[in-house]
Formats: C-alpha cells, structure tokens, sequence
C-alpha cells in the first residue's frame, strides 16, 4: 500500500507531464518522454551548471586559504534554502491539506501509512532541489582538493543530512502555511505578494550573487574566524565534508532525534490540520440600502472581482499595474541623470531620450494584457454573459474598459514622475502623457479583439487561457511590435520632422486605429461574442 501512494503522490506532482489540461487527454509516451527530458535539461545543465560555476569560483579560493570547511557551510546553506522553499508549498497543499484527504481517510489504510506517503514525497522533491546544489559542491570538492575515502564517505552523509534537514524545514513551514491559509479569507493577494517578493528576492541575490562571492573569497580569513569563534556549530557541520569522523557522528546523531521528533509531530498533528476547513467567521446581518449599479457598471465589477480573486490572472496578465509605478518612483530618484546621460550618448540629441522614455512607458503598459483571455475566461459558463438581457457589445466594453482603467492609473502615475524630471516644452509634455494613455486604450481594444478572434472556450484550468493561448501571446508580442513599429523610425527619418510632430503623426495613428477596432467590438465583435 505504501509503494502504492506514493506512486500517487508522485504522478500528482508530475501529472502536467503524463496529462495535457488542454485538451483534457493523457500525452502520448514519446510527449512524456521529450518533456522529461526537456526537465532534466532545466534541473541538471541549467540549475546544476549555474551552482556548478558557483562551486568552482568559491572552492579555489576557500580550500587554498584552508577553509574547505566555509566552503561546505555556504554551499549547504544554498541547498536548505532551496530545497525548503522549492517544496513547501508541495508540503502544504501534498502532505497537510490535498484534496484527496477525505477520500484516503474514509478507507481502510493506516493513517500512519497515509504520512508515510508523503513524508516521502516531500522528501524526494527536497531532496531534488537540494542535490541540485550538493553534488556540484561535492564533486568539484573532491577534484579540486583530491578524493579520500573519509571525505568521500562524510561527503555522501553530509548529502544526506542535508536532505533530512529540508525535509524537517518543509514540515515546519509547511504547517505554517497550512494553518495560516486556513485563516485568510482572502488568499489571493497574499500569493501574489509572495510571488512577488521571490521573484524580487531572486533578481537581487542573482545581481548581487557575483559581488558576494568574490568579497567572501577575498576575506575569508576574517570571515571564517568569525563564523568559528560565534558558531562553533557551523564550523563542525562544514567539517564534515572534509572528512571529519567525530563531526560526521555528532550532526548524523542530533539530525536522527530532529527527525524522529519531526515524525513524532506529524502523527500527532495530521488528522487535526487534515480534517480542519477553512474558518468562516460569523457575519451580523445589517439591513442597508443597495446601490443600484447600470449595467456597465455591474459587468465592469464583474471583470474586476475576477480578477482580483485569481493569482494567477493578476501575476501573468497585470504585472504592469506594479512595474509602472516602480519605473515612476525610480525615474524621480535617477531619471534626470539617466535622461541626461542618454542624450549625452546620442551626442546630445535630448530628443532622443525622451523618445526611449516614452518608448519604455508604452513597452511596460504591454505587460497588461487582461482584456486579451478575458473571453476565455467565461469557458463553458460563456451561456451565462450570452443569456442575460445584456448588449453583447456592452459586455465587450467592460472587458477592454477594467484593463485601460488598471493600467491607465499606473502609466499616469509614471508619466507624472517622467514630466517632474524631464525638461521639455510644455506641447512636448502633453504629448509625452497623451501618447501613452491613446496607446494604452489602443492595446485594451487591440487585446480584446485578439481574444474574440482566437477564443479557447474549453480547458481544464485557467492557465490554459491567461498562459498558453494564442490570444495572450499575440496580444504581447504585438504590443511589443506596436512599440517598435513606433521607436524605430524616429531614429531612421523622424528625427527630420521633430519630436513633437512625430508624436502627433502617433498620436493620431492610435487613435485612428482604436476608433477602428472599437467600431469593429460593437458590430462583427459583439456579433461573434453572442455565437461563441
């Protein structure tokens, strides 16, 4: 029965690879092959060669100043943090709350063996990310400091310790995860948060990563005489993969009891957190006069409650609404030395940096592109918007109107900031706010025509049309070609007529263009809608 779920739990985490959502069938063996072999590409030469190119900037210095030891300590304490952050929330949703948790309680299998389970799944996923740091650490240890037979054996159980050490992290903060999550009311701004800031968190330790290593190698003398005198621990754990018998026995020793205590927990806690719903908490009737809405109004709520309850729309079709205002609060801080030193660079031509700032304004309102999956979106419940006493093209405009109201705000807010730092005439200002916001209303209208053309109205789950359909991927890539199609350009004969003309000449041409498709939703669109 163990062999059993656990083969379960596993297909479950790798079910995308042997199961296509898309088109609601099982992938063929030669598609699961080619799709495993395009993972182990991504796990083994990308993840594995980056940790194996940090290995060698580290391990040459460290070991030739005698500190094989902090070399250990650093390169272990990447594999933890990526093996306990890379599985917990499979921790979360795999071993406390999974869907299927009634159901295996309901039948006559030990409870025990139920954690077991996926106990060991967890540890298998752990274990993946964290070998992914380790045996680089491991095998450009043992070829630059020379292979024994203790260091090699220390080696392999400091692997394992490692891998013990994830998994008791991806309990305990998976735990945490589980019973917050049962608290929130609302989870979706809370994932999109956390998203967000790890994406954050990766770009800055990815830039910052290089300016580390080479000041760690520069002073460790100083560094390590600082991890040994404050924690003793630390040093004794990186000794052990040197080959040191006597701290090889201690970690192996206080890992075990970490484990069986983690164990111990587990079959404690897990039918409480297993079997708990999410709180609902006690609401008070108030009687209170509803405010009539037109029915505009009503369907632009509408795409906006669906759009803030889902993360996954908010993070791959909105991510302009948060890049916008950072460009605007960091042009306020660097922007007049970056505009200055860009028109240095083109001998002086100002114009030329204020057309990379617009340029960059409309490329960044790109990343917006919710009106183009809103379509989709309705899937087999597209009889419900279709049935109401609604004008179909009025349906239209409340899916174009939420993605130029969530993008118009932030692009204003940007522009405000540009205009503070940019020294220009005051017709070449207007412009610089007009074009962005015509472009912006362009792109909404340009989206939702995209998506009533090339519809997806059946799939399994909703990534399939904010992600994987031809709508979204035309509407952002022709975006970005709408941007070039506006830069380029300039820099070939625009710059003949002037700054200001060439962005009236644009100017017009969006609307133009935006009058032509907003006639286009309102007949042929709507008309296609209502046959959808």
């Amino acid at each position: 029965m163990l062999k059993v779920l656990l083969k379960k739990q596993i297909a479950e985490v790798f079910r995308s690879y042997f199961y296509n959502r898309k088109t609601n069938k099982a992938r063929s063996k030669a598609n699961s092959i080619v799709l495993f072999v395009l993972f182990a590409f991504l796990m083994i030469v990308v993840l594995g060669g980056t940790f194996t190119a940090i290995a060698l900037g580290v391990c040459f210095g460290l070991t030739a100043a005698g500190m094989g030891w902090l070399y250990f300590v650093l390169m272990s304490g990447i594999a933890i943090v990526l093996g306990a952050f890379g599985s917990v929330f499979n921790t979360y949703s795999g071993l406390y709350l999974p869907k299927d948790n009634d159901l295996l309680l309901s039948m006559p299998i030990p409870v025990r063996t139920i954690i077991i389970s996926r106990l060991l799944n967890v540890y298998l996923l752990g274990a993946m990310y964290s070998g992914v740091v380790m045996l680089p650490t491991l095998i450009v240890y043992w070829i630059i400091a020379g292979a024994t037979v203790a260091n090699v054996i220390c080696g392999i159980i400091l692997f394992l310790i490692v891998t013990v050490i994830v998994l008791i992290l991806s309990c305990l903060l998976g735990r945490v995860v589980a019973k917050v999550s049962l608290k929130l009311k609302n989870k979706s701004f809370i994932v999109v948060v956390i998203a967000l800031a790890g994406i954050g968190l990766y770009y800055f330790l990815y830039f910052k990563a290089q300016m580390w290593i080479k000041d760690l190698v520069s002073n460790a003398a100083v560094y390590g005489k600082s991890v040994k005198d404050s924690a003793y621990g630390l040093y004794l754990f990186g000794k052990i993969g040197e080959g040191d018998l006597i701290a090889t026995a201690i970690f192996t020793a206080a890992t075990a009891l970490l484990l069986a205590l983690t164990l111990f927990i587990q079959s404690r806690g897990f039918i409480k957190i297993a079997t708990t719903t999410a709180s609902i908490g006690k609401v008070q009737y108030h009687e209170k006069k509803a405010k009539e809405k037109s029915v505009f109004g009503a369907l632009l709520a509408k795409e906006f409650a669906r759009f803030t309850s889902s993360p996954n729309y908010m993070l791959n079709n909105g991510l302009g609404i948060l890049l916008l205002p950072v460009l605007g609060i960091f042009l306020l801080i660097k922007g007049a030395d970056i505009l200055s030193d860009v028109g240095t660079a083109f001998g002086g031509r100002t114009d030329f940096a204020a057309l990379i700032l617009c340029t960059v304004l409309m490329l960044l309102s790109t990343m917006n592109d919710m009106a183009a999956p809103s379509v989709s979106l309705e899937g087999k419940n597209i009889w419900i918007p279709q049935s109401l006493p609604v004008d179909p093209k009025t349906v239209l405009k409340a899916k174009t109107a939420m993605q130029v109201i969530l993008t118009a705000i932030p692009i204003l807010f940007a522009v405000v900031c540009a205009e503070i730092v940019w020294q220009a005439t005051v017709a070449e200002k207007l412009l610089l706010c007009l074009l962005p916001l015509v472009f912006t209303v362009f792109s909404a209208l340009f989206g939702s025509f995209i998506g009533i053309r090339h519809p997806i109205m059946e799939w399994t789950t909703e990534i399939i049309p904010l992600k994987q359909s031809g709508a979204v991927t035309i509407a952002l890539f022709g975006g970005w070609g709408f941007v070039a199609l506006f830069a380029v350009p300039y820099f070939l004969i625009g710059q003949l007529i002037g700054l200001a003309p060439y962005l009236i000449v644009w100017t017009v041409i969006y609307i133009s263009a935006s009058m032509l498709l907003y006639r286009w939703l309102n007949t042929k669109g709507a008309e296609a809608f209502s046959r959808l």
